[in-house]
């Protein structure tokens, strides 16, 4: 490991000794023949390959080499691609302006392909996908999980798995600011909102492994979001079954000062009706955020995010039927409830920026950030419950009837649990850029304090016995009692540099090294991670671009993989470590005369001082100790482009399997012998997962548009609910679901009304019918284990009893911008 780690540290330095060379920069805007700014246009430097993509309000700036001839390609989906060559020795390079000419029509929504990006394996995705894509949680996060290599059996909750990983191991930045989840969340139920605000959104990145240095310490993977800074006044508001949203942005008269700000309300009491477990819902999700900036001068800004977030969840159960088993045992469970169940999350971000721009290669930035979670999870909530075998015996007067209980009980579960978090954080970033060299680097501190009040038990009555049975007292089925207080300080660096070269072929080579550190004083560790990404682009007349990345991606325990089942705090744990070997290829490529992409990446990680852990819905229980070393391989494939003319739509598959083997384990079977179960699938070992994402539209009638979203996933592995056998592996059934929109507009620019004159304030307005869950599949999230006396054979067992998602809904939305 510390020759691979040299080794990285050596081709860093000598890529960068080359140098920054005698550069300056072309700045301009790019606009429409209105005058109006192009977002997403790519400008690119021909003679060096290297490139830049327009912002919101059209302005770019481009490197460029002193030289008499410069050759600039500019070129937008739904615009005609151009190219000029430039004296930049003579000509003016400052204002700019490049007017694109366009050459579809306009159908309410231009799709970007994209480009090869040969600097990073980040891939780029439209937030604007968003506003039309039929999903009941409405999050940005529904987007990512239609990505290669992205996991999800959930509709309800905004989590997702990557490559074989849990959610746990997922960075999320918003403007270099890390982004935490809550800690106490059981079930997509009591999730509501995640962070991220669609409507301020202004670029999305994500990484699914082998990501750069500048990133954090997390094992799977990086979503990176840029929220818009506004370049004049608009807004937007949404009403639907399930809440509504309220944006607004604007910049002040000279310039120098602009808010973003946006408003959400969730109530997800309709969807939740649908669930087998009925009684009285009552969730609500609020969240407020805004972001500030202010220009003092042309080397000098100041930005200011602030978020705040309630969600609130009280549920009072009544009763549950659920029908379940094979065609030779169909059974039914009835529970009858009482009690409720209360939770509260409440969230604080505060983030305080400050950029300086000393000249034009260099940039400063300095954040100072506060986060802090309130946390409450109250239930007393008691179950009697009736299992019960049906007649199977096709024909027979009582066939699909009870003819014999198999198990009768009543269980009990309590839990008074109370978290606070506080994470104060101080981080330094730069960045020097020339022609060939992207130089960056960065350190922050970390105080973390958390303060963990547990107090959980569950008691279990199985025809008036208690379990576990001693025939001498009481006994509690499950308990966890614990207070824990933890005081901490990190301190993570990083260092990277990204080289580019043509070579004497005209291929361009792009090589991206870095190093990360990390010192966590809990546990008094310190660990060295380097990364390091090569592309190679050939001048073929196939436009393809080839990737290698690996490096080394340790995760230090935050908090939640520090305690084991009974809550109690190991302080002796320390990071999970994966190393990534990262194969891909992308090809564009035209097709019915449209742009396509396909993407192609195969990889291998190799898991080392892993920290086994169950799933019960979306909730993750951890073993507290690094006892596992594991593997995940597969290959994962996206194509995407113009399905349907000037629209993008797109497909994803995986093909996947993660294992891991507990050092040292064993047991006993029935008849004495001592098993070693060796390696077993991993909680998201899944071998198929296929996302699709198409939009379809009316030709004569344009403004009449069909979006349709499908996933598939194979059987995902669960576990018996035997605290030390993480071995025991069943498989539930694969997760299928297909939603569908259908949205006409109403309202689109350049529509003027005469009688009701007060739409005219409105730029485009939509209405949107949804389907969620078209097929009305029953896809199961979890198991609710029951025990058993005896059934028809006289035989005490236990069943896995499913938990199901929720069933079809409808959903009316309208969403105006203005």
């Amino acid at each position: 490991m510390r020759l691979i780690a040299t080794i990285y540290i050596f081709i860093f330095f000598f890529a960068f000794s080359s140098g920054a060379q005698n550069v300056i920069s072309l700045t301009g805007k790019v606009l429409d023949p209105d005058g109006k700014p192009v977002e997403s246009a790519h400008i690119r430097n021909m003679s060096n390959n290297t490139g830049v993509i327009s912002e919101k309000d059209g302005t770019y700036s481009l490197k460029i080499l002193k030289a008499k001839n410069v050759l600039i390609q500019v070129s937008c989906i739904g615009y005609v691609a151009q190219s000029f060559t430039l004296n930049s020795e003579t000509d003016s390079i400052s204002n700019y302006n490049i007017i694109m000419e366009v050459s579809v029509s306009d159908i309410g929504e231009v799709s970007v392909v994209g480009e090869l990006s040969p600097e990073s394996n980040l891939i780029k995705i439209e937030a604007k996908h968003i506003d039309l894509y039929p999903d009941i949680s409405g999050n940005i996060e529904s987007l990512i999980k239609t990505m290669p290599g992205v996991s999800s059996s959930s509709e309800l909750s905004s989590q997702y798995s990557v490559r074989g990983g849990n959610y746990d191991e997922n960075l999320v930045y918003v403007n270099d600011i890390e982004i935490y989840r809550p800690m106490l969340v059981r079930s997509g139920q009591q999730e509501g909102l995640s962070f991220l605000n669609s409507d301020m959104i202004s670029s999305i990145h994500f990484s699914s492994g082998g990501f750069e240095s500048r990133f954090g310490d997390k094992m799977s993977s990086v979503l990176d979001i840029r929220y818009n800074k506004p370049v004049e006044f608009s807004g937007a508001v949404s009403l639907s079954l399930l809440g509504g949203t309220a944006h607004l942005e604007d910049v002040s008269r000279n310039g120098k000062f602009t808010y973003n700000t946006g408003f959400r309300y969730k109530t997800s009491q309709y969807v939740l009706n649908s669930l087998e477990t009925k009684g009285d819902y009552n969730p609500n999700f609020y969240d407020f955020q805004s972001y500030l900036t202010y220009k003092v001068n042309r080397t000098l800004d100041f930005d200011f995010l602030g978020y705040y977030s309630l969600n609130s969840y009280k549920f009072v159960p009544e009763n549950r039927k659920t029908s379940f088993g094979t065609i030779d045992e169909a059974l039914n469970l009835t529970i009858y409830y009482d009690g409720k169940e209360v939770d509260r999350f409440e969230t604080y971000l505060g983030a305080f920026t400050t950029n300086y721009y000393p000249n034009e290669n260099l940039v400063l930035k300095l954040i100072i950030s506060a986060y802090q979670t309130n946390e409450e999870e109250t239930y007393d909530i008691q179950g009697q419950y009736y299992l019960n075998e049906l007649d199977n015996v096709i024909g027979s007067d009582t066939h699909g009837d009870s003819i014999m209980n198999i198990g009768v009980g009543t269980f009990l579960n309590h839990a008074r649990n109370y978290l606070t978090a506080n994470v104060y954080s101080v981080s330094f970033k730069g960045g020097y850029y020339s022609s060939n060299n992207k130089l960056r680097w960065g350190a922050k501190y970390n105080y973390e304090e958390i303060d963990d009040y547990i107090s959980q038990w569950k008691m279990l009555d199985s025809a008036g016995f208690s379990l576990p049975y001693t025939g001498e007292s009481i006994e509690l089925y499950e308990t966890a009692r614990a207070l824990n207080k933890i005081q901490s300080n990190r301190i993570t660096a990083y260092i990277q540099n990204t080289y580019n070269k043509k070579l004497a072929n005209n291929a361009d080579v792009y090589f991206n090294i870095g190093v990360r550190a990390n010192y966590w004083d809990f546990n008094d560790e310190f660990i060295i991670t380097p990364r390091m990404s090569v592309s190679y682009k050939p001048e073929w007349k196939k436009n393809m671009l080839f990737r290698f990345a690996s490096g080394f991606y340790y995760q230090p325990p935050f908090y939640k993989e520090m305690k084991n089942p009974d809550g109690v705090v190991n302080p002796d744990i320390k990071s999970q470590k994966s190393i990534h070997f990262v194969l891909g290829n992308d090809y564009v490529f035209d097709a019915w005369s449209r742009p396509f992409k396909l993407t192609t990446e195969l990889y291998y990680k190799i898991l080392n001082d892993l920290i086994p852990y169950k799933i019960d819905n979306v909730h993750l229980e951890y073993s507290g100790e690094n006892m596992a070393k594991g593997y995940a391989y597969g290959v994962d494939f996206k194509i995407n482009g113009e399905f349907v003319q000037g629209i993008e739509s797109w497909a994803s598959l995986s093909l996947m399997q993660t294992k891991e083997d507990i050092d040292g384990d064993f047991y006993y079977n029935s008849e004495g012998e001592r098993i070693e179960p060796g390696y077993y699938p991993r909680p998201t070992d899944q071998l198929v997962n296929f996302s699709l994402y198409f939009q379809d539209y009316l030709p004569m009638n344009p403004s009449f548009r069909m979006n349709l979203s499908l996933h598939y996933g194979s059987r995902l592995p669960f576990s018996s609910p035997e605290k030390d056998r993480y071995d025991q592996v069943f498989r539930m059934r694969p997760y299928k679901r297909v939603d569908l929109g259908f949205s006409k507009v109403i309202i689109s620019e350049g529509k003027t009304f005469e009688k009701a004159k007060w739409l005219n304030a409105f730029e485009d307005m939509w209405i949107s019918f949804e389907i969620f869950n078209l097929l009305d599949i029953n896809n199961t999230i979890s198991y609710t284990w029951i025990k058993t006396v005896n059934n028809q054979a006289g035989n005490a067992s236990q069943y896995a009893v499913p938990n199901y998602l929720t069933s079809r809904r409808f959903n009316l939305k309208l969403t105006a911008k203005f």
